[in-house]
């Protein structure tokens, strides 16, 4: 799941040798930039703060992990994965990836689009053998001929005009709320009928693929889309905003909205990987976070509020194929989450020096330390912190 639960507000061609010249200088300061950056991150205090903030807000278990020139320059893990047994979380502790699932699916899918298996233009009643609303969990379509605008990339960004899962429906039934491609409203739903779009269009096994051209591509070994017998052995709880202990479950089906169990080593691995653009065409890379669809609503949740924050257009506030893209004031930047009651995960990466933070917790509380951590270690930047954590603007 990837709602929000409502948490108390807290302050807290040739060239002219020149040009070319020029150019190479231009790639080395960045580079050099870099190095120093990496170099000057003052790790103890940086892990001491960490280790404060927890303390403050009563966080049980957090990982993190520092990017720099698309290298990981520090992973680490604080707390526990489980209190009540003394049990340290580590740096290969098996955590939720939750709808950071989401963007790493996005990826695998612009590998087909690279190949020429899926064009992200393409109606769904193209890419599916039958209607959409003749599958059976797509009935509730049938008379909303809608649904035929529905397309790769409208899904992708969010603009299904889905709820996030129907389950949130009064009725529980799936409806589109809006014109599809027209408007930001994020939705698992949209990311469902991707899956299907792979397993009944294109005949292939998404967990195999994401495991294939993902996982093992990353060297990602404790990360599955699906439940792992050995995942046991290093396992973490979750915690609640009251403090309360959700054991982790056992995720048997895949799913490409949220069922990515995995650590947060592999995940520095991962956005280490994505931030450098392997496995994609230059493209691709570009097309994963450019901005393709301005949102203007005050914020991420609840998906279908209305209301429109002018702020947004200030720093270019937009969906990206399975990530949120904003213009800071070093240049391109884009980040995506991932939540449900106990788990809280972040990933803010800015492209000016290929620089990302990732975080991934056990207890929803870490949530509000992300802003400030991010400032540690990015130093200040535009991230719409209160655009994705709605609480942030109740203080």
């Amino acid at each position: 799941m990837d709602g929000r639960t409502f948490m108390r507000p807290y302050v807290s061609i040739d060239c002219m040798k020149t040009t070319c010249l020029v150019l190479v200088w231009v790639m080395l300061s960045g580079c050099a930039a870099s190095r120093h950056r990496a170099s000057a991150l003052d790790i103890r205090s940086l892990d001491a703060a960490v280790q404060r903030l927890m303390a403050r807000e009563k966080v049980q278990g957090l990982a993190l992990a520092v990017i720099e020139g698309g290298k990981v320059v520090r992973v680490a893990a604080f707390g526990h994965r489980n209190v009540a047994r003394g049990l340290p979380l580590t740096i290969d502790t098996v955590m939720y990836g939750a709808s950071l699932t989401k963007a790493a699916f996005a990826y695998m899918l612009l590998q087909l689009v690279d190949e020429g298996r899926l064009d992200l233009d393409a109606s769904v009643a193209a890419l599916l053998p039958r209607p959409l609303p003749e599958y059976a969990d797509y009935a509730d379509l049938a008379g909303d001929d809608r649904w035929r605008a529905l397309t790769p990339r409208v899904l992708l960004t969010h603009a299904s005009g889905f709820a996030n899962f129907r389950w949130l429906e009064p009725d529980k039934r799936l409806r589109i709320h809006f014109q599809p491609g027209s408007r930001y409203a994020y939705s698992g739903e949209g990311f469902y009928i991707l899956q299907l779009i792979l397993e009944q269009g294109l005949r292939l096994d998404v967990g195999r693929e994401m495991q294939a051209r993902v996982f093992d591509r990353f060297g990602m070994t404790n990360t599955s889309m699906s439940w792992r017998p050995d995942f046991a052995a290093n396992l973490a709880d979750g915690y609640g905003l009251d403090g309360s202990m959700e054991p982790h479950d056992e995720r048997s089906s895949v799913s490409a909205a949220g069922s990515m169990d995995t650590t947060i080593a592999d995940q520095a691995r991962l956005w280490a990987g994505i931030v450098r653009g392997e496995g994609l065409s230059a493209g691709s890379r570009g097309a994963l976070m450019a901005p393709h669809l301005p949102i203007a609503s005050p914020h991420q949740f609840p998906t279908l509020a209305p209301g429109v924050d002018p702020g947004n257009a200030a720093i270019g506030l937009a969906a990206g194929l399975g990530v949120v893209t904003f213009r800071d004031t070093s240049g391109p930047a884009w980040f995506k989450g991932g939540h449900n009651d106990w788990t809280g995960n972040m990933v803010v990466c800015l492209e000016a020096g290929q620089r990302c933070l990732v975080m991934l917790a056990n207890d929803v509380r870490a949530e509000r330390l992300y802003p400030e951590i991010a400032r540690l270690v990015l130093g200040k930047t535009r991230m719409p912190w209160a655009w994705e954590y709605d609480w942030l603007g109740r203080q």
